[in-house]
């Protein structure tokens, strides 16, 4: 069951927001991942030329490390500024489009086209917008969603992914009571019955 603790913590988008406004990112690494440099063969399985989807992506470095691999990297983050900052940061140069359909998103896209990020609650995209995945790194997503949230999380994610992909997880491990959240505790049985 989920930790009672944090069963009804809402963050909400405006806390996000200001996180990113405020410079109070510690969850953003500038080197990368290790785990993903650990397990990337466990992602792309031997496969190149991969669709890879980034929930909540914030401006992770790895978006251009595997887009500079010949991967297309799609991203969904709600912080516009987060978004402008990996652009910035990793020197590239992009354009940005409304999306159709998605009152107020755009899509802000890397001019060889490899890199799409979408600025928009993660919850408007669909299979219909984005299309489908060969592989998922979610870091710092599922356990940042509020709780109440997950199970809706898990059944989009679920939706984009291709027969054959590969889902890369992390969470993190501590008693729940010490600390509020995010990142939030999800056991192990909670991934397995999200996910299946």
């Amino acid at each position: 069951a989920m930790a009672a603790a944090q069963r009804d913590r809402v963050v909400p988008a405006a806390e996000w927001l200001q996180k990113w406004a405020a410079g109070k990112t510690a969850f953003h690494k500038e080197r990368g991942h290790p785990l993903l440099q650990k397990n990337l063969d466990v992602l792309l399985n031997g496969r190149s030329g991969l669709r890879i989807f980034f929930p909540l992506c914030g401006k992770a470095v790895e978006m251009k490390w595997l887009a500079d691999m010949g991967h297309h990297v799609v991203g969904a983050e709600i912080s516009e500024q987060a978004l402008k900052e990996f652009f910035a940061e990793q020197g590239l140069p992009y354009h940005e489009e409304p999306v159709p359909g998605i009152s107020g998103a755009k899509v802000l896209q890397s001019m060889s086209g490899n890199i799409s990020l979408y600025c928009c609650s993660i919850y408007d995209l669909s299979s219909a917008v984005v299309g489908k995945f060969d592989g998922v790194w979610d870091r710092g997503a599922l356990v940042a969603v509020n709780p109440c949230d997950r199970q809706r999380y898990a059944s989009l994610m679920i939706s984009l992914m291709e027969k054959n992909s590969s889902y890369l997880l992390v969470t993190v491990l501590y008693d729940p009571n010490k600390h509020k959240g995010p990142p939030f505790y999800v056991p192990e049985s909670e991934i397995r019955s999200l996910f299946g």
